[in-house]
């Protein structure tokens, strides 16, 4: 999710990391893997049956009863499984033993090098078992339904269809379909699935009647979040089907890749931007004959993200500042960049999708009925959690717009507007979530995509 400099709320990868997918493994069938032959009975004439059928009575026996093993289990969480296309499968049932992957680790260097081995930080680290579960389940789910994505998504699809399967891919894999009241709260969506074409930098998804179709020339940013009670992974990608935008592709996640490398605990924030910026604007791509210079969106951020809240309140910029905010122990930050071949500065506009309850909510009196009803849905469906009006559609609200107006004027829920430069240019992004652990920094959502 992108967060704006102008605005005070802001609005808004060790190598690769492999996404694994254990299965469980099953005695299934003999040493010769021949299969079972009747049921497994214990009278001598079955035996002298199977004696017939197979050289070695004993072993004929054994391999019998290893192939009743898979039988027993079959359909249950301990069974071999892999995920499905589109994803459906629940992904605690692919890691039964609740240990999920971790994500990138990288040790601190200089003067944070000691925190390695620090006892002090390890113990630290081992108090946050919880913590490290929920945002690494968060952030494998984030990789299968993204990797799923990246295969399927074609020109000629509508963004609704695109929207919607990533959606529905990650509250089957979370369990939580957030169709019941507090179900999204306690896991889910975490962020609108964003998919903003080509100068539409962020915040723009797909309302009620859209009927807008990807093209082949487009260039689209796919941002979308997962949370595990609150804990929530926010990361994005860019596609485009023409390699002639493969220069600002590279520009921008090579960029997003030096903020995650200069990222770290005492680390200010201005210093990351320039860092950001000179990766970024080290890059040129030629459209159409005609060579433009990357630039970084000076007014877009990276931000922290704490529970239940997609910004925390401190900004990551991606161009050179003085801001000296430091970054601290135990924070967790998206870092995100935005490139594009434009003006390098966006503004509002278009039809917002995009809504957040204000954690700091003023306790104002609503005199518009529509306002205090949907409050109440809000408040018992997603609390501070984004969502997006076609949320709102699907819990089977109608007609709450003049509410929902009533409740962004009257500060209790924040709007994000899509954020897009000039007409005619190309935007990009890449972002990553990261943990700055007690003892290493972990990139809690690379894959071996990006």
């Amino acid at each position: 999710m992108a967060a704006t400099l102008n605005e005070d709320l802001g609005k808004l990868q060790v190598d690769d990391f492999k996404t694994i997918n254990r299965s469980a493994k099953s005695g299934a069938g003999g040493a010769d893997g021949k299969p079972e032959n009747g049921d497994n009975d214990d009278s001598d004439e079955d035996k002298e049956n199977e004696i017939g059928n197979h050289e070695g009575g004993a072993e004929g026996a054994t391999k019998k009863k290893k192939k009743r093993k898979p039988k027993k289990k079959k359909g249950t969480s301990d069974g071999a499984k892999v995920q499905s296309s589109p994803p459906r499968v629940l992904l605690s049932s692919l890691f039964p033993s609740g240990q999920y992957p971790e994500g990138e680790i990288v040790e601190y260097g200089n003067e944070n090098s000691y925190r390695t081995t620090s006892e002090e930080k390890r113990h630290l680290d081992r108090m946050n078992n919880d913590f490290l579960s929920d945002y690494r389940q968060g952030a494998e789910i984030h990789r299968q339904v993204r990797q799923w994505a990246q295969k399927n998504i074609k020109p000629g699809q509508t963004l609704t269809e695109i929207a919607e399967g990533i959606e529905d891919g990650t509250r089957a894999l979370t369990g939580h379909w957030g169709l019941e009241e507090g179900d999204n709260i306690k896991g889910g969506v975490g962020f609108p699935t964003g998919l903003n074409i080509n100068h539409i930098a962020a915040h723009y998804s797909p309302n009620a009647g859209n009927k807008t179709i990807l093209k082949q020339e487009d260039v689209m940013k796919v941002d979308f979040g997962v949370h595990i009670n609150g804990r929530i992974v926010d990361s994005a990608f860019t596609l485009a089907f023409d390699p002639v935008y493969d220069n600002l592709l590279a520009a921008v996640k090579a960029a997003t890749n030096t903020g995650i490398k200069e990222a770290g605990i005492d680390v200010r924030v201005g210093d990351i931007g320039a860092a950001i910026q000179e990766t970024m604007e080290s890059y040129e791509v030629e459209i159409g004959g005609k060579t433009y210079p990357v630039k970084s969106i000076r007014n877009l951020n990276g931000h922290d993200i704490i529970p239940y809240t997609i910004h925390g309140g401190k900004s990551v910029p991606i161009v050179k500042s003085s801001d000296q905010t430091k970054m601290e122990e135990g924070e967790t930050f998206a870092i995100e960049t935005f490139g594009s071949t434009g003006k390098g500065y966006v503004r509002d506009d278009l039809e917002t999708s995009h809504y957040a309850k204000r954690a700091d909510a003023p306790n104002a009196a609503l005199r518009v009925s529509s306002a205090r009803t949907l409050l109440n849905v809000i408040n018992k469906n997603f609390g501070t959690i984004p969502f997006c009006r076609r949320y709102l559609d699907r819990l089977g609200q109608d007609k709450y717009l003049l509410g929902l107006n009533n409740l962004v004027s009257s500060g209790i829920v924040e709007s994000y507007p899509p954020l897009v430069d000039v007409k005619g240019s190309y935007t990009a992004q890449f972002e990553h979530t990261i943990l700055l652990r007690p003892t290493v920094k972990e990139v809690i959502s690379r894959g071996d995509d990006y």
